[in-house]
């Protein structure tokens, strides 16, 4: 589920011309709870949540019944429940909607096989050469609805415009179980109404410097000049935020995208307080994540232990290595190193690491109640000041020096986090 904002007057006409417009992004609507629903006939219309069932644990979808008082994924089911205790809580079959996503794909497929899988319940398509076949993609996008719900009864909302970007952000206002057409002529005016939250590659840290200078929405956006950007977020960044403001997204739909995020997560229902136990559980995921690098034929070039605790704050560190690798012995090497390195001098770790391959691998210690292990690109990740202080103490934290605050948290409630503007590293934290 998208938690980006978005603005009620986004959610009108803005033309009927779709001749240049054959991107097409297809959403699953609440998908798990959706399959679920069909499986609970009887549950319909009530708020029905999709997770951990023994209140520690996390939510993994939300019916739009339940969304209307607060609830969203990533949640700490124990929150969830205070904002909605009269919630049917259903916990997650992984492999039936692997199921029935293989269903909702095949669909698609027949479309077009210009098809760019994002995650089980999305897709780009690019109609451009089905248009012959199927008619102008307004045409094709309600195909692609109606048979979704008459095949497998589920809703679908699809956004359609001349860029993945534009077509991303269609889709996220036709909900739900609606079509969105933004014309090639419209895109500006389009964007011109959300608020710069809605931007890709803006969080809270982004738009509170953004807000700053005056600049909330994406009129303000497009209209500073971009060198003003850069010296604001920073020259790539700056740069990529001026282009998509102007709607310049020149990425193509790319079919088979290769694979940069491989992981397995357990969650436990007790804390873990042993070292020897996360020793254990570690290792046992590292060959795991080593098993899926080889049956890929990718190697590891980034290993990331991440750590959660019981109140759902997130830490998250990571090394690089010397040379990639697709070996168990190599990754738990350094996942060990990383679960027994206090932080380092200056008080601050580096969280995030670049690299074209990356291994992440999560620990459970002391604090602790998930693990996760896998390869993904190395990405800037906030830590969790309190989990820190009590790993190794308060001294634990961060050296005084310029704050900047942030109210980003990966999961559930957590500690306040403070960040640095160095890319890679944590900064200091409140008192």
């Amino acid at each position: 589920m998208s938690r980006a904002p978005r603005n009620e007057a986004a959610r009108r006409s803005w033309g009927e011309d779709d001749s240049a417009t054959p991107i097409l992004h297809v959403d699953m609507d609440a998908f798990y709870a959706s399959v679920e629903l069909l499986d609970h006939p009887e549950l319909v219309g009530r708020p029905v949540i999709v997770g951990g069932t023994d209140g520690r644990g996390v939510v993994s979808a939300a019916s739009y019944e339940a969304r209307a008082y607060g609830v969203s994924s990533a949640m700490s089911m124990s929150q969830a429940l205070r904002r909605c205790p009269q919630a049917v809580v259903l916990p997650v079959r992984h492999s039936h909607y692997s199921r029935v996503s293989r269903q909702v794909m095949a669909i698609l497929e027949q479309v077009t096989p210009v098809l760019e899988k994002v995650s089980v319940d999305e897709a780009f398509l690019d109609v451009s050469g089905a248009q012959r076949r199927m008619g102008p993609p307004v045409r094709i996008a309600q195909w692609i609805r109606s048979t979704i719900r008459q095949s497998l009864g589920l809703p679908a909302s699809v956004g359609i415009a001349s860029t993945e970007f534009v077509a991303k952000l269609a889709s996220s206002h036709a909900k739900p179980d609606g079509l969105l057409l933004v014309p090639a002529s419209a895109t500006q005016d389009f964007l011109n109404v959300l608020p710069v939250g809605a931007m890709w590659g803006v969080g809270d840290k982004s738009a509170q410097a953004l807000a700053r200078w005056g600049i909330t929405d994406v009129r303000a956006l497009a209209a500073t000049p971009v060198t003003q950007l850069e010296k604001i977020l920073g020259a790539a960044a700056g740069r990529h935020l001026w282009e998509l403001a102007h709607g310049i997204d020149p990425r193509p739909v790319t079919v088979g995208r290769e694979e940069k995020s491989v992981g397995t997560e357990s969650t436990f229902f007790d804390t873990l307080t042993s070292r020897e136990d996360a020793r254990r559980v570690l290792l046992d995921q590292a060959h795991q994540c080593a098993a899926r690098l080889r049956q890929g034929g990718m190697r590891s070039r980034v290993v990331v232990l991440k750590a959660r605790g019981a109140d759902f704050t997130t830490l998250t560190r990571s090394r690089t290595l010397s040379a990639p690798t697709d070996l168990a012995r190599d990754i738990f090497a350094v996942v060990q190193a990383l679960l027994s390195a206090p932080p380092v001098a200056t008080g601050c770790w580096e969280c995030g690491a670049k690299g074209s391959r990356a291994a992440t691998t999560a620990s459970s210690w002391p604090w602790t109640r998930t693990l996760v292990v896998g390869p993904r690109s190395g990405r800037l990740t906030p830590c969790a000041v309190g989990g820190a202080r009590r790993l190794w103490g308060r001294r634990a934290c961060c050296r005084p020096g310029r704050p900047r605050p942030s109210r980003r948290r990966e999961a559930g409630e957590g500690s306040g986090f403070r960040s640095v503007t160095a890319g890679a590293y944590c900064g200091t934290c409140r008192a």
